[in-house]
């Protein structure tokens, strides 16, 4: 894993979760947030990873609701450590 590109993701996801508005509830409140909706992909390196393998692949990492963008993102990237997304 390189620690630049799980940097860069997170990067990417605070550019757009930091304008959610919380507390946020259920994950279908962040959609009006994503620049492509359902279909936003974050990118960094040779890391992609879609919003709806979130609820998919890493939904098991996710414990709503959220009341900070910040503890969002700290599961989000736990789940992609644990997962091996950076591998």
């Amino acid at each position: 894993m390189s620690k630049e590109t799980a940097e860069q993701l997170r990067e990417e996801l605070e550019k757009v979760f930091n304008d959610a508005d919380y507390p946020i509830e259920e994950p279908m409140e962040l959609i009006p947030v994503l620049p492509d909706g359902a279909g936003t992909t974050f990118e960094a390196g040779d890391v992609s990873v879609g919003v709806m393998e979130f609820g998919s692949e890493y939904a098991d990492y996710q414990d709503y609701p959220y009341e900070t963008a910040e503890a969002l993102i700290d599961d989000l990237m736990t789940g992609f450590h644990e997962e091996g997304l950076f591998d």
